[in-house]
C-alpha cells in the first residue's frame, strides 16, 4: 500500500541560514533531532527525517560559495 502525499514546500532565505531542520516555528509534536541541511550547493533540501522540501529563495549569501 502506497501512499502519495506530497510534501509542503518550505521557503527559505538567506536569513535563515545554516539551516537546521526542525525549525524553530515547528510544533512539538513534529520535533526531531536537529539535523543541519546543506541548501547552498542545489538551492534545495529534503530532511532525512521528516522530509521537509526546502527551497533557497531570493539572492545567495554574500561570501558562499
Amino acid at each position: 500500500m502506497s501512499q502519495n502525499i506530497s510534501q509542503k514546500t518550505i521557503d527559505v532565505s538567506a536569513a535563515d541560514l545554516p539551516l537546521h531542520c526542525p525549525t524553530k516555528d515547528a510544533p512539538l509534536w513534529a520535533r526531531h533531532p536537529r539535523v543541519f541541511l546543506d541548501i547552498l550547493q542545489t538551492g534545495e533540501a529534503v530532511c532525512p527525517y521528516c522530509s521537509a522540501h526546502y527551497v533557497l529563495k531570493g539572492e545567495r549569501p554574500k561570501g558562499h560559495h
